[in-house]
């Protein structure tokens, strides 16, 4: 097993936030004369990185916009997701990159694993930890020393520590390192010393040995593509862009707040109010509030589902309540001045095994400011100033 969690570096948005809205006070309230509003702020259009803090080139852009809101770094992909991540992932290894990869400085550091194919070949540990984006997956890569190395790092967390396994490490030629396990220790926050993980990597034999192409290296050294001896895909980098940090921040609960001003503050452009900005399925990850009070809050929100605006202005709510138990709001938005979405929602009702209607009188306005929004995540400030995260998950259904 620790032989397979050594290897898994040599290895990201359905998301698993924390905490997300609770619904003890829904059915108090059915029904509310007060108004709710949604407005545009600053935004961007379609640029989703800060170009002046990291560059990509467009084929780099189009594997990462497709890594984006794939859960479990890969474990959680639909085949579709599997499918479109691999074509591009193909496409930048024809492009070659970094000619002799294992022999350029822009190899060596720390990387950090977005993505993996085939993480059902690993052990059930290293699944555990890959598999689940609240932990932080590394590969350092130290090939220039009197002591090559390659090791694995599980990030448990800012406070617990971490596990690294390492690896002493061979070039044999432009593109693979050879490697053998032989040590592996965890680092607690809590202890002055390092608590060694018991593996007999000399009993081991070829079982700790292995081997890791690199087919592609990007000019900036910022990504990373590998083939280990297994037939795994590894996609690594080394410094993650806003949009990346936000969903990390969700998986983890930990620094949401910042990251959202982060990622708002890094694209000032003011939004234009265009309704196309909004069209597509959106699907809920965060919310800064702890619980909703009312049905209009859960319909108004969307919280707990998913929010679909369609081309000619109509928008729908699907929430999920409880198993079988659902709540389906029907309305339509428009743009007002100051860049502000005002969004009506006319029918409510609840959905009995996904096919039943029981109609509810629940109906309401409210504002919507957009704060943030590309192709793939949306920012919003709604109803008593609650801030929203939602990913598009697809375009938009018919209503």
């Amino acid at each position: 097993m620790a032989v397979e969690i050594a290897k898994l570096g040599l290895r990201s948005t359905p998301f698993s936030p924390p905490n997300r809205s609770k619904f003890p006070k829904i059915f108090e309230s059915c029904r509310t004369e007060k108004p709710f509003t949604v407005r545009l702020s600053s935004s961007s259009s379609s640029s989703f990185i800060d170009e002046q803090q990291i560059s990509f080139s467009e084929p780099e852009k189009v594997l990462l916009e497709r890594l984006l809101g794939i859960q479990g770094r890969g474990r959680k992909a639909s085949p579709e997701q599997l499918k479109d991540v691999e074509s591009a992932v193909k496409t930048l290894e024809d492009l070659k990159g970094v000619p002799d990869p294992t022999s350029s400085t822009l190899i060596e550091g720390r990387w950090q694993l977005i993505f993996t194919t085939r993480p059902g070949t690993a052990s059930p540990i290293q699944r555990t930890f890959v598999g689940v984006d609240f932990f932080k997956i590394f590969q350092e890569v130290y090939l220039r020393t009197d002591d090559p190395r390659v090791s694995n790092i599980v990030k448990l967390s800012d406070a617990i520590g971490e596990l690294k396994v390492e690896a002493a490490a061979t070039v044999k030629d432009e593109k693979r390192i050879l490697f053998r396990f032989d040590k592996a220790a965890f680092s607690f926050k809590f202890l002055p010393f390092k608590v060694p993980y018991p593996v007999p990597f000399r009993l081991l034999g070829d079982e700790a040995k292995g081997w890791l192409d690199t087919t592609y290296l990007s000019h900036t050294g910022n990504i990373r593509i590998s083939r280990g001896n297994k037939g795994t895909t590894f996609v690594l980098q080394k410094k993650t862009e806003p949009r990346q940090r936000l969903l990390s921040s969700i998986s983890t609960g930990i620094g949401v707040k910042e990251a959202i001003d982060e990622l708002i503050s890094l694209n000032p452009i003011r939004a234009k109010g265009e309704p196309e900005a909004l069209v597509g399925e959106w699907q809920l990850l965060w919310s800064s509030q702890s619980e909703a009070e009312s049905l209009l809050d859960v319909a108004a929100n969307g919280l707990e589902g998913l929010q679909n605006f369609g081309n000619y202005g109509q928008v729908e709510h699907l929430i999920d309540v409880l198993p079988g138990f659902g709540l389906r709001a029907i309305g339509n938005f428009v743009v007002s001045e100051n860049n502000t979405y005002i969004v009506t929602m006319a029918e409510t009702a609840f959905l009995i095994g996904g096919k039943f209607l029981l109609p509810v009188e629940v109906s309401g306005k409210f504002n919507l400011e957009l704060l943030y929004i590309d192709n793939k995540i949306r920012i919003t400030r709604g109803y008593r100033r609650i801030t929203f995260v939602h990913l598009r998950v697809s375009e938009p259904t018919k209503m």
